[in-house]
């Protein structure tokens, strides 16, 4: 009995080991200290890998350091801003197909909280 339990522990491991699938183009905006900023993440997943571009009225940027472990999503946005480095992280998770829910830290100075939605 015992083994075929673990046998079906081991079968189902890869079902809890997914990375989400969230490639395609996201869009959000929110409150911030400086007023609302709008953006669009272009967001590409290969494994647990997710890299891509993150755009706003300040520019794009890529996006580095980006991971997806099942529904958390975790990554850096390093831009310019007022001719200043500015590293944004933003973690997440995944709470639907169509939506991703964000904390912004700026630069361990200000937190945000955002929504980003699917548009394509």
């Amino acid at each position: 009995m015992k083994k075929s339990s673990l046998a079906l522990t081991i079968a189902l491991l890869p079902l809890f080991a997914f990375a989400a699938d969230i490639s395609g183009t996201w869009t959000a905006s929110f409150d911030t200290q400086i007023g609302v900023q709008s953006y669009t993440f272009v967001f590409k997943v290969d494994g647990a890998a997710l890299t891509g571009t993150a755009k706003s009225a300040n520019g794009e940027y890529p996006i580095e350091e980006g991971k997806v472990d099942g529904n958390a999503v975790s990554f850096v946005e390093n831009m310019m801003y007022q001719g200043m480095p500015l590293k944004m992280t933003y973690t997440g998770n995944v709470v639907s197909d169509n939506e991703i829910q964000f904390t912004r830290d700026v630069a361990g100075i200000a937190k945000e909280e955002l929504v980003a939605k699917r548009s394509q």
